[in-house]
């Protein structure tokens, strides 16, 4: 039998008892709330039935005092009327389903009507100046028939009201006892039901979910397994199951001892990879350092040379206009020395001047790898002011309105923060369109969760060589710079952060370095460095730095 059948069995067996045993408790509990409302109800009736001989007997006695003082304001109160006959047709109300008690009710209305009309005729004759002589009795302090005719129908009222309340108090006792008992039953046949049905679990399922609770405790420690349950229902399937596992966790181990082996190998040939990467990046650095550094003697030489030569070019102008020369030697002379000679010299001089800028790029390049970081939080709202100082002047002249937004903290070098603002405000200022006003704005998106960093980045870690020792969870900001200035064709974005590539170079001048810069030291400090961009709308180019050290 299958362990949802068997559960069936064992829920519906206890639930059908305990829905009997809840409709008579429910049945009772009707029972004595119905009783409770006939309680309630011949209370209400005798409350009603004595509030009604007050009024009347008040009325009574204006009547008198009316007729003794001869003024009939004393005995024209409608009030007493209307509050007599809302109370008895209430009164009727309450005992619409007492046939007998609804007639005693008409009569008392009939002795108040007769009273009332009564009442009515003596006020008109106290109006009219006449005698009072079939009224005498009344004057003289005699209770009017009527009066007598409603106490005498409101006593029987009363009387068969107070046997009804007694009755269906005692009624409702008697179920109350009833309903009483029912619950208790039926509390302890649960209880009694459940406790069976507990049992019957214990013996016919518990024992199987000990064995597979004890499989699976076995399984999670690693030990050897009991004997597989017999049967076919859920649990022995389960048993089944974790015996698979069993088997396969076993396999699994061996290859996982094989795989450990291969990955240990392949990962001291990475790190030796890694240390021959470092070691070419340095060899690089130093081999970019070494010659631009041996270059630059030369490069003076020629400038140096350059110069002499010109100087040279003006004392042979100075010979040539001495010299008595004929016309077209002097012409021919004049020729070379201001055409030939000096135009070679310009190009000359060009072409060192721009190789000395070549080289200095080259040194800062080289300088932005060798360069040890002094790790600590820096407050880069500040370090944006100092940039916009320095770049006032600039600002001024192209008219740039220029917003800074909150920007929060970063954890990197303090140089190195500036020098990514100084270039990417810069770019911004430098490749404005000289059509139309420039806006540029400096900000900060939300924090991003925290990412995966490499330890070799030098995030805090040490002096930027870093070492491939391992990986953090770093939490990172996004900083951003935006204009709106000529923009970025589709064609370049791929090259936009390569070194050497210039855009726009009859807008500004340079060796287009600034981004290559940037991204080495965005690089350096574990971050990333992008652009979004459309030509002819601007730039948005965003940095990502981290903004706090990195933790194991």
């Amino acid at each position: 039998m299958k362990l949802f059948t068997k559960g069936l069995l064992l829920i519906a067996v206890p639930s059908l008892v305990e829905l009997t045993l809840l409709g008579v408790v429910f049945d009772t509990q009707q029972q004595a709330a119905q009783a409770a409302v006939w309680v309630a109800n011949s209370k209400q009736i005798l409350y009603q039935s004595a509030a009604l001989v007050d009024p009347l007997l008040r009325q009574a006695a204006r009547v008198r005092t009316g007729m003794v003082a001869g003024d009939p304001a004393f005995i024209d109160r409608h009030t007493v009327w209307v509050d007599l006959g809302d109370r008895l047709t209430k009164l009727e109300t309450l005992v619409a389903d007492a046939p007998q008690q609804v007639e005693r009710v008409h009569a008392m209305q009939r002795a108040i009507d007769s009273y009332r009309l009564q009442s009515v005729a003596i006020a008109q004759a106290l109006r009219a100046g006449d005698r009072l002589e079939p009224f005498v009795a009344l004057e003289q302090g005699a209770l009017p028939q009527q009066i007598g005719q409603f106490r005498e129908q409101l006593a029987q009222f009363d009387a068969e009201a107070s046997r009804l309340d007694n009755a269906r108090g005692a009624a409702l006792a008697r179920r109350r006892a009833r309903q009483q008992a029912a619950l208790i039953a039926a509390v302890l046949g649960s209880m009694l039901i459940w406790a069976g049905t507990a049992i019957v679990f214990a013996r016919s399922i518990g024992r199987r979910f000990e064995v597979l609770t004890g499989n699976a405790e076995r399984l999670g420690r690693g030990r050897s397994l009991a004997a597989p349950l017999s049967g076919n229902d859920e649990i022995a399937a389960l048993d089944a199951v974790l015996h698979q596992t069993d088997a396969r966790l076993q396999s699994a181990e061996v290859e996982q001892r094989e795989l450990k082996t291969r990955l240990e190998a392949r990962a001291r040939e990475l790190a030796g990879v890694n240390e021959e990467l470092r070691q070419e990046t340095q060899d690089n650095e130093m081999f970019i350092y070494s010659v631009s550094h041996d270059l630059r003697s030369p490069l003076v030489n020629l400038q140096g040379f350059s110069k002499e030569l010109q100087v040279s070019c003006d004392e042979l102008d100075s010979l040539v206009a001495e010299a008595k020369l004929t016309d077209a030697e002097r012409r021919r002379l004049t020729q070379i020395l201001d055409g030939d000679v000096r135009e070679s010299l310009q190009y000359l001089r060009t072409a060192v001047t721009r190789a000395a800028a070549i080289i200095e790029a080259l040194l800062r390049i080289s300088r932005a790898g060798r360069l040890e970081y002094q790790w600590q939080r820096v407050n880069v709202g500040r370090v944006v002011s100092r940039v916009v100082a320095t770049l006032q002047t600039s600002i001024e002249q192209r008219g740039v309105m220029l917003t800074v937004r909150e920007l929060p903290p970063v954890w990197g070098d303090p140089g190195a923060v500036e020098q990514i603002f100084v270039n990417l405000i810069g770019n911004a200022l430098n490749y404005l369109d000289p059509a139309r006003h420039g806006r540029i704005e400096v900000g900060a998106l939300e924090p991003e969760p925290a990412v995966e960093a490499d330890h070799a980045t030098g995030n805090g870690i040490g002096n930027g060589t870093g070492s491939a020792d391992g990986i953090t969870a770093v939490r990172m900001r996004t900083y951003y710079v935006r204009d709106n200035g000529l923009g970025i064709p589709a064609a370049y974005m791929s090259k936009v952060f390569r070194a050497f590539q210039r855009l726009h170079g009859d807008i500004a001048s340079g060796e287009g370095i600034g981004l290559a810069l940037v991204r080495r030291s965005v690089e350096r400090h574990g971050g990333r460095v992008w652009v979004e961009s459309a030509e002819g709308a601007g730039s948005t180019f965003f940095v990502v730095l981290p903004e706090q050290p990195a933790r194991r």
